[in-house]
């Protein structure tokens, strides 16, 4: 099958993985080209981007002046393979963090092409382990519930919190080949370059996190089926990026939790409801830098 997979990184401060996440991309079967977008890296990432689009020329990269966020620089990367790399009809975002084998990409395709001829497009994640192999609950998420998680904060239920892992994450289930889901994680996401296009690609009113969550529940009101393709396994070294600077992170994902809730669920609920999500998001926003910064240093 001829090369048609258009890959999108966007990079920041990602020395410590970059290199081997574009060797292993360059490698994969199906790729035609390849955009990295990088975000005002200051930590050598541009430098390793440089020496792989001199040795391939399906490496190009776009190097922004400051952080421009996550949506946008996904944008970014979109548009340029629609226009340098028409012939691309797959799309695949991978985070720099994000080790892909040989034949990941062209399964996905294929997996895609199968639910194509059942006359259904799909957004496609995968199985995703940490270095030593454990299964990140990310992969597999529910769609935020803002008013059943305040029922169990109210019901004394620990842990719950609004778009927290444990909150959001739904069991693998090992016996389905594509495993339908509300939500994947935007570490490595693969779709049909014409659906992206068509619902606008992702919200850049979102800087860091939540413009996934955003991303998947448009596809889904357009029709796009949602699901991780169980047997298809990716290393992700979470947080690599997140590392440099946590308190950015943190701000930046419980400002897109508020951003989510008010452009999907805030009319259909009280001005009493919007003001207790408001306040737990917000709530938790101080415990979370804290806990960002042990694991930073740890």
């Amino acid at each position: 099958m001829d090369a048609d997979i258009g890959v999108v990184v966007v990079s920041y401060q990602s020395l410590a993985t970059i290199d081997d996440c574009l060797a292993r991309l360059r490698d994969a079967v199906g790729v035609a080209a390849i955009r990295v977008v990088d975000n005002d890296s200051t930590d050598g990432t541009v430098a390793v981007i440089q020496r792989h689009a001199v040795a391939d020329p399906r490496v190009q990269f776009i190097a922004n002046p400051d952080n421009a966020g996550f949506g946008m620089a996904c944008n970014q990367g979109a548009a340029a393979i629609a226009a340098q790399a028409p012939s691309c009809r797959w799309l695949a975002f991978v985070n720099p963090d994000a080790l892909v084998e040989v034949d990941t990409l062209s399964r996905l395709r294929q997996l895609a092409l199968q639910r194509r001829a059942a006359g259904v497009d799909v957004l496609l994640g995968v199985d995703l382990v940490d270095e030593a192999g454990t299964r990140d609950p990310a992969a597999r998420r529910r769609a935020p519930d803002f008013l059943a998680m305040l029922g169990g904060f109210a019901a004394g239920l620990r842990g719950r919190r609004p778009g927290s892992r444990a909150a959001l994450a739904i069991q693998p289930d090992d016996g389905a080949e594509l495993q339908p889901v509300e939500a994947i994680s935007g570490a490595l996401m693969f779709l049909a370059r014409a659906r992206f296009e068509r619902i606008g690609g992702f919200d850049e009113a979102y800087r860091l996190h939540a413009e996934d969550l955003d991303l998947c529940r448009r596809l889904a009101a357009d029709g796009v089926e949602l699901a991780v393709a169980n047997r298809v396994r990716v290393v992700h070294v979470r947080g690599v990026s997140s590392r440099s600077n946590p308190w950015f992170v943190e701000w930046h994902k419980h400002r897109g939790l508020w951003r989510y809730f008010r452009k999907f669920e805030a009319a259909q609920r009280g001005v009493g409801v919007r003001a207790l999500v408001f306040a737990l998001i917000w709530a938790r926003f101080p415990f979370a830098v804290v806990g960002a910064l042990l694991r930073s240093r740890a």
